[in-house]
């Protein structure tokens, strides 16, 4: 679940508002010039449905990389995607959007910013630390994962252990080697001990939902043991892929794009049974209509999305429960309207 406290301060603006999605493509040589017809043709819709003319020039401004002080060239709008949103005294709202390949561009003129399709994306979002590790050290990245999307992923961080020495350990077993084998083997688990010291003070602040694994199996079994007990159960090793080469770096892609398929339906499964619980026991509404009464009651504990299904007045529900500080989720079962929320309280006879 994600708290929708992060967009409220969108919410809190005053509309009207146009709100534009630019979905991510191959990138190329015409490419702000290709993302500047795109706009263009957003533009002449968002105008038609009654756009005032200082709204659009804000998001034009935003999108035009000569203006000075934009801050996406386009080359990356057309690689990652965007969403912006916008009123008559400026843009509220910039965000990098990575679209369902074939989710096309879109544009609403709205009382409410149209920001469903980006919060269920961020819903179903996976936060993974990843380690590459060997018996000196590792790559380390933060990396935002979604089925079927492109990995975001942070530039990495190499993490050199503080151990002496090779690591390497003799084969032969000579009486005098003992003593090298004794500090080779010291030396790998002082590395990977610094290793997971440095995994866990990123984890605290970032709050990844698993911490990966890759690598040789010796030196990824030697860092999953020194990680702390809170961490034993949240973990996953990978057998293949890493960094070392462009087809390394895409297997490491798709398993990790199928560990958050994974976490995601998993989670969705959860957010399922807890709206149906809530429903078993009175403790919650479905339908637009009784979905937004309860948000404008502030009685919305978690709002519940289907995935794929665009809500009746779903911007004006979101908005509402976004105000009463509500969480957010996405279930994978069909709902009256597609929209539902458990409560915090009962509702007056007259709101239900």
């Amino acid at each position: 679940m994600m708290d929708l406290h992060t967009v409220r301060h969108t919410y809190e603006a005053t509309g009207p508002f146009a709100t534009v999605y630019l979905e991510g493509r191959a990138p190329g040589e015409d490419a702000a010039q290709q993302v500047w017809l795109r706009w263009n043709d957003l533009r002449e819709q968002l105008a038609e449905a009654g756009a005032e003319q200082a709204t659009l020039d804000h998001i034009a401004r935003a999108l035009d990389p000569q203006e000075a002080g934009a801050a996406h060239p386009a080359g990356e709008v057309q690689t990652d995607g965007r969403v912006l949103v916008a009123n008559d005294s400026g843009l509220v709202l910039d965000e990098r959007w990575d679209a369902a390949l074939g989710a096309g561009d879109s544009a609403q003129w709205s009382g409410a910013p149209d920001l469903g399709p980006l919060l269920r994306e961020q819903a179903q979002s996976v936060r993974l630390l990843v380690a590459m590790t060997d018996k000196h050290g590792a790559t380390v990245q933060r990396v935002v994962a979604a089925p079927a999307h492109d990995l975001d992923a942070d530039a990495a961080d190499e993490v050199e252990g503080t151990g002496h020495g090779s690591g390497h350990q003799p084969r032969r077993g000579a009486l005098s080697h003992k003593q090298i084998q004794r500090h080779a083997q010291e030396v790998v688990q002082q590395n990977q001990r610094d290793i997971a010291d440095h995994l866990v003070r990123v984890a605290d602040r970032w709050h990844p939902e698993r911490i990966v694994l890759g690598g040789p199996v010796e030196a990824r079994t030697a860092l999953r043991h020194e990680l702390p007990d809170s961490w034993q159960d949240r973990y996953v090793e990978l057998e293949a892929g890493g960094l070392d080469d462009e087809r390394a770096q895409e297997v490491l892609a798709d398993q990790l794009r199928d560990l958050a398929e994974e976490i995601s339906q998993e989670r969705a499964r959860s957010a399922t049974e807890h709206f149906e619980m809530a429903q078993a026991h009175g403790q919650a509404v479905a339908g637009s209509t009784q979905v937004m009464r309860a948000a404008q009651l502030r009685a919305v504990h978690t709002l519940f999305l289907e995935y794929g299904r665009q809500a009746p007045d779903e911007a004006e529900v979101l908005a509402a429960a976004a105000q009463g500080d509500s969480a957010l989720a996405v279930i994978d079962a069909a709902v009256t309207d597609g929209i539902g929320a458990s409560l915090r309280f009962d509702l007056p006879d007259e709101a239900t």
